[in-house]
């Protein structure tokens, strides 16, 4: 179908060709373990060095109560796994996601498919208003794939946490649909 005669609201960046986007599960383990411990993974999000199959296990056996956790799968291999965690009591309309791709695989399409089908999910079957997410103000290409899907800068977060021996300032961002 042709971009341009669709709704502007209803345009999202197009899938990887051949990227497999499914729920993630205990199976999953060791495949995002791998991923996490990846230095380029790893420094754009709030994950420690050396993060175990066990631990990784464990998260997956027991997600939180309405969370979705996704992988993403190109030709057998995990190569991206995202989340949402929609909030509770009077923040049942927002929603957090947080996500990241395989150093090798970055600039693929491989984040734009996850975070297509987290913000699909989000507004197509759990009604939620805001979407709300962190990162890091050094993480360009993660900021460009927010932005295309309607993100906004909401504020800086001055040393937001520990990376590399440094504090390191965050941008909060959020898209909010009424």
């Amino acid at each position: 179908m042709n971009s341009e005669l669709q709704d502007p609201d209803q345009r999202r960046p197009q899938k990887a060709v051949d990227v497999e986007i499914r729920a993630a599960g205990p199976s999953d383990a060791e495949g995002i373990a791998l991923i996490a411990n990846l230095p380029g993974f790893r420094v754009g999000t709030l994950r420690l060095p050396f993060q175990s199959i066990e631990e990784t296990r464990q998260w997956l056996e027991k997600p939180a109560s309405g969370a979705i956790n996704l992988v993403a799968v190109l030709d057998g291999q995990i190569v991206g796994n995202a989340g949402l965690r929609r909030n509770t009591g009077r923040q049942i309309h927002v929603g957090h996601i947080g996500m990241g791709v395989h150093d090798d695989f970055t600039g693929r399409g491989i984040g734009s498919a996850l975070f297509a089908a987290l913000v699909d999910a989000a507004d197509n079957w759990l009604a939620i208003k805001r979407l709300e997410l962190t990162v890091f103000v050094d993480n360009g290409p993660a900021i460009g794939l927010y932005e295309k899907f309607g993100f906004e800068t909401e504020g800086r977060l001055k040393a937001f946490a520990f990376r590399n021996g440094a504090y390191v300032d965050a941008f909060t961002m959020a898209r909010i649909r009424m």
